[in-house]
């Protein structure tokens, strides 16, 4: 008996071991036969991209593909999860324009294998010549956010914040007429800076030439915001990370009733001057302000760009949608070819009005794949490449399409052709500007 019985475990341990082994082997051919599909789809994604030439629009990610060992640590870490993939056990750059610039994947590398970069070979990037305090090359002379490359709200707050507590290493003097600090632009790197020195009880004043909200102003209604939670000073954790623009531009409101920091809004700022005693005048449209630093967060669209055609003057002419709405059962005009055009479109498709889309290139090199998605899927918007405005009439507007004129009936034109930086203005204030054509970049923040 007692024989019989350790035959019977030897053989169930047997069976156990096979019925392990059988599993294993099958986990694994299930787990190769998914990674190699996956990498199927990544190899179409990256040759997709490489043959419609995609430019990335911002920061980005350069893989130096002889140092990678194809961890996908990078792609674990990357929150927008469809920017890379392995190709050929190699990280490649898969929708270069569904990168806002976390930086994530920098940090998760293991190998130090990535580099992230502003501008390519195609397409420059104008960025200030900035110290690793956000100070610029004029002393006293500080540029957050936006202007400074930073689009994504958490990396622009971030940088609102640590520029001020940088300057307050060595605190600017206190004197009659004379403030610590302005800020220009109340967008989220401004207000993060606002609330930094309102902690620090500096005095201090934030203006802005429209209202609180910055960029985000200018996003269509509804418009998807991604950002991270950060600390913001007197307010406490901003837990954002899925948003629509009313809800974000709410939170902004709530922030300044909370806190009892005051925008002065409507306030342009034209120039930027510093006398010898380095103290800063700025002058703007409701007259001079004065300070001893002066922190720079007002973006960088500037003015919009313009087509300079005859009729761009007329009242049906805007560079911003805020309510498709009132363009339903129009026919409208989009000009542009990059995100902003293509959901001005189709917030307006959506809304009812009649749409066409007019772009000068052969296709969309520069546009998140969600957006080309939604575009592809759509029957309500005329896309018209290879074009561009010859005339903008009261009732009409004439293209120029591949060469060929074309009239079309038009009650309204919203172009979306960016903005100028206000390269000019930051020149005219000292400051150096670069051109980046792929170039490393590594704010302070990293």
């Amino acid at each position: 008996m007692v024989g019989g019985r350790y035959d019977a475990d030897v053989d169930l341990v047997l069976g156990l071991g096979a019925v392990a082994i059988v599993l294993i082997v099958g986990f694994q051919l299930w787990s190769a036969r998914r990674a190699g599909r996956k990498e199927e789809v990544s190899r179409q994604q990256h040759k997709q991209s490489v043959e419609r030439n995609v430019q990335p629009v911002s920061l980005h990610p350069v893989v130096n593909l002889g140092a990678c060992i194809g961890s996908g640590a990078c792609i674990t870490a990357c929150p927008e999860k469809d920017v890379l993939g392995i190709v050929d056990g190699k990280a490649r750059l898969l929708n270069p324009n569904a990168c806002i610039g976390h930086g994530e994947c920098l940090r998760a590398c293991p190998v130090e294998a990535i580099t992230l970069v502003l501008g390519t070979e195609k397409r420059g990037v104008d960025i200030p010549l900035l110290a690793g305090d956000f100070q610029s090359n004029v002393p006293g002379l500080f540029i957050v956010g936006e202007l400074g490359g930073m689009g994504l709200i958490y990396n622009a707050m971030t940088q609102g914040l640590q520029g001020v507590r940088a300057l307050l290493k060595q605190p600017p003097a206190k004197s009659e007429g004379v403030h610590q600090l302005a800020i220009v632009g109340a967008g989220p790197a401004g207000i993060a800076a606002a609330l930094a020195a309102l902690e620090a009880k500096l005095d201090f004043v934030i203006v802005d030439q429209e209202s609180v909200g910055g960029t985000v102003l200018h996003y269509p209604r509804h418009k998807i915001v991604m950002t991270r939670p950060v600390d913001l000073p007197l307010y406490g954790k901003l837990k954002v990370t899925e948003v629509s623009k009313e809800a974000l531009l709410a939170t902004w409101e709530d922030i300044l009733v909370k806190t009892g920091l005051k925008v002065r809004t409507g306030v342009r700022v034209d120039d930027v001057k510093r006398d010898a005693e380095g103290v800063f005048e700025l002058g703007t449209s409701t007259g001079p302000i004065r300070a001893r630093r002066v922190m720079l967060a007002m973006g960088r669209r500037g003015s919009p760009r313009k087509l300079g055609v005859p009729g761009e003057e007329l009242p049906k002419v805007c560079y911003r949608l805020l309510e498709p709405e009132n363009y339903t059962g129009s026919h409208c005009l989009v000009v542009g070819g990059g995100d902003a055009a293509i959901e001005a479109a189709m917030a307006l498709s959506e809304a009812g009005a009649t749409v066409q889309l007019s772009y000068r290139g052969e296709v969309f090199d520069r546009i998140k794949p969600k957006n080309q998605e939604k575009l592809d899927a759509s029957a309500g918007v005329k896309v018209l490449f290879k074009s561009q405005v010859k005339q903008i009439r009261a009732d009409g507007v004439s293209l120029d399409v591949a060469g060929q004129v074309q009239d079309l009936k038009n009650d309204y034109v919203l172009i979306f052709a960016g903005g100028v930086l206000p390269t000019a203005f930051l020149e005219k204030a000292g400051v150096q500007v670069k051109t980046m054509k792929g170039e490393a970049y590594a704010p302070a923040n990293r």
